[in-house]
């Protein structure tokens, strides 16, 4: 099937619900059964670890059961793990695979709380990290220790969008008996098949597109066979669950990703290319450009970009960029990302371990939603007007 189709009928099962189309809520803690030889051959089950048997309401119910199967199935991995938010499944994911004395490598333009997650807490149980350059592809290889048990990728990186040759790193990281772990919120397995490249174990914040609408946070980790029983064990003893309410919300959701993604592609990339001719803008981070670093990689290995990219504005006092945020209204200013609505956030990449943010002036984060393009850059564009407003009185009270 092809993946629209497929988004469509993953994880459905009408005919187990009076022909119901959505999967309902099921809420539930307490799950009985009718006698003990029904007790005893469910709990057999369970630990047998057989799908969509559950003895517990924190181990899923018929909706969660849907989700896996509906992820799994679309990211064409063995099986999924469900979890409050995108960094619970990282936190997870990465604790299930490393003991003491272990040694991690992590990707420098990856997503800050996994920085924090890695560096506070697991330093504190006797893991060890090293930040690499996202760009090393296949040297990664010199890197790599004879207790390297993880390397974490994100590929466009958080923020600063560089792009990594997974297959050289699973290739290096393989030959060592590491892990791969990746963060593939930013392409989702739509646009990045993340285990036909080498990766072991795929991490999405549901939060973003599966669920789309900004209005539930939600983690979900797939792996495959060789990684399957660590994240699984490793995650029930952290009791990891999420509301039914929440996993009932990415089902919905990713009915629709695949429309929706096309039009953020196709938006943020129309976005982009005006954003590329604005006298303002340093540089446009956007991948799919031609004229991005990475875009050999992206088009290699991608089939699709989301909306989500960055821009990195030629040096203003902060006065300046505070008046062309303030003054933008149809983007918002806030964090996440993925919902229907554009975004825009200023960032300054700070605590990197072996790179640094090559730019003179600060940068923007901008998520394209769903609005019509043309209204996204005329309002950017009135964004600007107020920013040199704000410029040329600054050079006016200086000149007084």
């Amino acid at each position: 099937m092809k993946e629209s189709t497929r988004l469509v009928s993953a994880g459905r099962n009408p005919e187990r619900f009076e022909g119901v189309v959505n999967t309902p809520i099921v809420r539930g803690s307490t799950l009985l059964s009718p006698n003990m030889a029904h007790w005893a051959d469910k709990n057999r089950r369970h630990a047998d670890d057989e799908f969509g048997v559950s003895i517990y309401g924190r181990y899923g119910t018929a909706t969660h059961h849907a989700l896996q199967d509906a992820i799994t199935e679309i990211s064409g991995g063995h099986r999924t793990m469900l979890y409050p938010s995108g960094l619970a499944a990282i936190a997870s994911v990465v604790t299930a695979l490393v003991s003491t004395g272990d040694h991690v490598l992590l990707t420098d333009s990856v997503y800050s709380a996994t920085t924090q997650f890695l560096a506070r807490t697991l330093k504190r149980f006797g893991v060890a990290v090293t930040r690499y350059d996202p760009r090393v592809g296949g040297g990664i290889a010199r890197l790599i220790q004879d207790n390297t048990r993880v390397v974490f990728v994100e590929s466009p990186g958080s923020e600063t969008f560089e792009m990594q040759d997974i297959p050289a790193i699973a290739r290096a990281a393989h030959a060592r008996g590491a892990y791969v772990v990746m963060d593939n919120t930013w392409a989702t397995p739509l646009f990045f098949k993340a285990f036909d490249h080498g990766v072991d174990v795929s991490i999405q914040a549901a939060t973003k597109y599966i669920v789309g609408h900004s209005d539930a946070m939600l983690g979900v980790a797939t792996c495959n066979e060789a990684s399957w029983n660590a994240v699984r064990e490793t995650s029930q003893d952290f009791g990891q669950t999420c509301s039914p309410d929440d996993a009932f919300l990415a089902l919905r959701g990713l009915r629709t990703m695949s429309v929706r993604l096309r039009q953020h592609w196709a938006s943020g990339v129309q976005v982009a290319q005006w954003l590329e001719s604005r006298p303002e803008v340093d540089s446009v981070l956007h991948p799919a450009l031609p004229s991005h670093p990475g875009h050999a990689l992206w088009k290699r290995d991608y089939t699709g970009a989301c909306g989500l990219f960055a821009i990195a504005l030629k040096p203003v006092p902060e006065p300046a960029l505070h008046a062309f945020i303030d003054s933008l209204k149809l983007f918002g200013l806030g964090l996440s990302w993925g919902g229907y609505e554009s975004l825009a956030l200023p960032f300054s990449p700070a605590g990197r371990g072996s790179t640094q943010w090559p730019y003179a002036g600060p940068g923007v984060r901008l998520h394209i939603g769903l609005e019509d393009p043309a209204d996204l850059t005329a309002d950017l564009e009135q964004g600007f007007q107020a920013m040199s407003r704000t410029l040329r009185g600054i050079r006016g009270g200086l000149a007084a």
